[in-house]
């Protein structure tokens, strides 16, 4: 058993395992080069997280879809490179407003530069992704404006916050269906759908991506407030402390609805309160640390990974499937 990509991810496989490191390593390579600028500071400031790292979970899945299919279609590994690319401006975009200070463990572009800088070098990497996309075919390109759509609509989603009458849980996660799921799909859809899978796999393959991307902001819910930065690559509890509800925010404050406890209704008070305060944010982290809002919220990420495991029914028995279902587990697994 060998360990590769994000969360180490076992591939039993060596063809396999040899076939995702090439298509990982390759991608890596179209990224430099695909953020690289006759201006030096943009070049800096485009591969700013890049260099970085990241988990490159977008092209991992890429590749391991290309499997159903032909893994060395000259599409692929570009297709994966439209997809990180696109996860990559949006950092950028999140970054700015969320007012972080810290991204996968370096300072954030917009406290190392500044918000305007931070939002172009976003709207530089949407460029060049949009570039490298339009040799790829007008579907590939109708794929990626549909789901960069739904990105956008999602993110509005949570700016707006649920409309009168609507459950918060259910409006949250149509939130995550389009700000997550939405690109982790598209990278599922186009590793099928560049390697010539048959139709019914690339559907398969694109529904998984969108159930396993919901589970994977689920658990970055969770990790937001029960890891630290080191675990995180970023300052924990960022969500709180710009009044963003996650999950186990909207747990708690069903369970003040449903029990009416003194202890929740306190909790619930001190995370609507201004958690711009350290010691109040730091309270606030501790406590919900403990809380069964955030058992509840680890809950809903298995059972999101339990839908996409189960969407992966239909496809052949296969060392590729047998490494998406552990991807599956690996999700759970961050979140504990």
């Amino acid at each position: 058993m060998t360990v590769v990509g994000p969360f180490g991810l076992s591939v039993r496989d060596q063809a396999l395992e040899a076939d995702v490191q090439a298509g990982l390593a390759a991608v890596e390579e179209g990224l430099l080069e695909a953020t690289k600028s006759e201006v030096p500071f943009i070049t800096e400031a485009a591969q700013h997280l890049v260099r970085a790292g990241g988990k490159r979970f977008r092209p991992l899945l890429v590749m391991l879809a290309a499997q159903f299919g032909d893994p060395y279609a000259p599409g692929i590994v570009p297709s994966a490179v439209v997809v990180e690319l696109t996860h990559l401006a949006t950092l950028y975009h999140d970054d700015v407003m969320d007012e972080a200070d810290v991204r996968r463990g370096v300072p954030s572009a917009n406290s190392r530069w500044d918000n305007s800088v931070a939002v172009l070098t976003g709207d530089f990497l949407f460029a060049r992704a949009s570039h490298i996309l339009a040799d790829l075919g007008p579907e590939a390109v109708r794929v990626q404006a549909e789901a960069f759509e739904r990105l956008v609509t999602g993110q509005i989603l949570e700016t707006a916050g649920p409309r009168d009458g609507r459950d918060p849980v259910d409006h949250y996660m149509d939130v995550l269906g389009g700000k997550t799921g939405s690109l982790i799909a598209v990278a599922g859809r186009f590793g099928a759908m560049m390697s010539g899978a048959d139709e019914t796999v690339v559907d398969v393959l694109t529904q998984y991506g969108e159930r396993l991307g919901v589970a994977f902001q689920l658990a970055d819910d969770v990790l937001d407030i029960a890891s630290d930065s080191r675990e995180s690559g970023k300052t924990p509890g960022t969500d709180l402390r710009e009044g963003i509800p996650t999950m186990p925010v909207l747990r708690l404050r069903e369970r003040v609805e449903r029990l009416g406890l003194a202890e929740d209704i306190a909790l619930a008070e001190l995370l609507a309160s201004d958690l711009t305060d350290d010691a109040r944010h730091a309270e606030a982290l501790a406590r919900l640390r403990v809380h069964p809002a955030l058992d509840q919220a680890r809950r809903d990420t298995v059972r999101y990974a339990e839908d996409a495991r189960a969407t992966l029914a239909p496809l052949p028995e296969c060392d590729a499937k047998a490494a998406l279902v552990e991807l599956c587990d690996a999700v759970v697994h961050r979140a504990g």
